[in-house]
């Protein structure tokens, strides 16, 4: 990884990604990039030969991918921020359980109120109440087993 990638650096990127054995692009899948100067002719030619389809962002369009870029700030603080992290298989696996964890806990709008609430408001008499657990309890789910 570097702080300042250039053209020379992204090509290599772009042959890292595409190469048959690791690469994780593969022929009809799409890659969203902007206008940078860093994705010149020779990136571009490097991941069109491969097959995947580039779809370049328009300019002076900064909350065009708001969904995920909200979706990476809360993967960074509520996961890896709170983890020391040895090698690629600990990264992925994080990200793994995190991305589990994210699809199935409430999501809740405004005011702090669930989007799709359960039919019944009155819990006093529901099920005990259950605690699931991911990343040795860094991340918790709680709910109620059916009465």
């Amino acid at each position: 990884m570097t702080l300042q990638p250039n053209q020379a650096w992204m090509i290599q990127v772009a042959w890292n990604v595409t190469m048959e054995p690791w690469g994780f692009l593969s022929p009809g899948q799409y890659l969203i990039h902007d206008h940078d100067g860093k994705y010149g002719s020779a990136f571009q030619q490097i991941i069109d030969v491969a097959g995947v389809k580039r779809v370049s962002l328009p300019p002076r369009s900064p909350n065009l991918n708001a969904y995920a870029e909200r979706w990476m700030r809360s993967v960074k603080e509520e996961c890896l921020s709170r983890l020391i992290l040895f090698g690629e298989n600990a990264l992925q696996h994080a990200l793994t359980e995190y991305a589990t964890h994210y699809h199935e806990r409430n999501h809740q709008g405004k005011g702090n109120v669930l989007l799709f609430p359960a039919v019944s408001q009155n819990t006093a008499h529901a099920g005990l109440l259950r605690c699931r657990e991911r990343l040795s309890g860094l991340l918790k789910y709680y709910d109620r087993e059916a009465a």
